[in-house]
């Protein structure tokens, strides 16, 4: 089937496209593949219709004019989250006050499911997330991110200055993660001068992405005596980021959501030639398993270890980096990302 002749729809994150999920992953493959499409209405007869995780479910899943093919692109592991968690059972009733939901659907577990039933094609990001899409859809495909857009400085130089530098990049709303290693922290800067630098947004909305303004410098006090801020810019990320000496990634294991994610973000440090320290998710530890690296957290005491191996040690730092960036370069390719899209399409027509 010639994509290019199909008339595609598809429902992004934001109408200008920039937002990360439009631009890595089905945008970027339309660019790259030369395929026009429009944004996705309801109302419309399709030939294709993609639709990204902030689709409203209570509509799309009811979609079934002219025989149209219907992708799910479900990143994120909400079908993992235990039924009796109290902000999962009030997951569909947020979005409806929020406007994301024209029609109320209260269980956000079954309206995912119906959504899944509906599709063709569901792509997800990780195996643990696959397993539990197949119940209800048999043609799941894992597809990452595609980075390339943000690889415009490389680190090659592994020596620290004086003070260490470590990096975190992502969504405002996810330093909270941050908070459990407050302790960490303290204990490294007693035998340490440590610096810790966040490239993301300067403020965020807490609730449904609507509500609740929140200054992210707010939610960055005291995490330790030098903390840097710097508002993403898809320019300057890379040149922030290589010019620090560590990457970490610490993550609420006890959050099936959050331990859910896949490699990405691990991926896009190892790009840029910066090693990098995570905490022990599944994703993760395959990541770091297949670059024979062994730098994953399962709680404060492997952290302040880590931190204190890599902190102390230039050639481990160097080594690591180099084994990661390896790793992403050959198994995680832009290349290899549009072959998996390929696939989805191919699996459908």
């Amino acid at each position: 089937m010639d994509l290019k002749k199909l008339n595609i729809g598809y429902l992004p994150y934001s109408n200008n496209f920039q937002q990360p999920g439009d631009k890595r992953r089905f945008v970027y493959y339309a660019n790259k593949r030369n395929l026009k499409f429009e944004i996705a209405d309801p109302s419309k007869d399709y030939d294709l219709v993609i639709l990204s995780q902030s689709a409203d479910l209570s509509v799309w899943h009811k979609y079934d004019l002219g025989g149209a093919k219907v992708v799910y692109d479900l990143i994120d592991s909400y079908l993992s989250i235990p039924r009796n968690e109290i902000k999962g059972r009030l997951r569909g009733i947020a979005k409806y006050v929020a406007g994301k939901s024209k029609y109320l659907k209260i269980n956000q577990w079954k309206a995912i499911e119906e959504m899944c039933i509906r599709a063709d094609a569901v792509i997800c990001s990780t195996k643990e997330q696959a397993e539990d899409i197949r119940p209800f859809c048999k043609n799941v495909h894992e597809i990452l991110d595609v980075h390339s857009s943000l690889q415009n400085k490389i680190k090659t130089d592994y020596e620290a200055s004086n003070v260490f530098n470590i990096v975190w990049e992502g969504i405002a709303d996810n330093i909270y993660s941050f908070d459990s290693l407050k302790p960490v922290f303290a204990q490294i800067e007693e035998k340490y001068e440590i610096a810790l630098h966040f490239v993301t947004d300067l403020s965020y909305l807490k609730y449904s992405g609507k509500f609740g303004k929140t200054y992210t410098k707010d939610r960055l006090e005291g995490l330790c005596k030098r903390v840097y801020l710097y508002e993403w810019n898809e320019f300057m990320c890379s040149q922030i980021i290589s010019s620090c000496d560590l990457a970490i990634i610490p993550i609420d294991l006890s959050n099936p959501l959050v331990r859910g994610k896949p490699e990405n973000k691990l991926l896009l440090f190892w790009r840029m030639g910066v090693p990098v320290i995570t905490s022990a998710t599944p994703a993760y530890e395959r990541a770091m398993q297949r670059a024979g690296l062994k730098m994953t957290c399962n709680d404060n005491n492997d952290w302040f270890n880590l931190l204190n191996k890599y902190i102390t040690s230039q050639e481990d730092r160097e080594y690591s980096a180099i084994a990661g960036k390896r790793v992403a370069d050959e198994n995680y390719s832009e290349e290899t990302v549009l072959r998996n899209w390929d696939k989805v399409f191919d699996s459908i027509f």
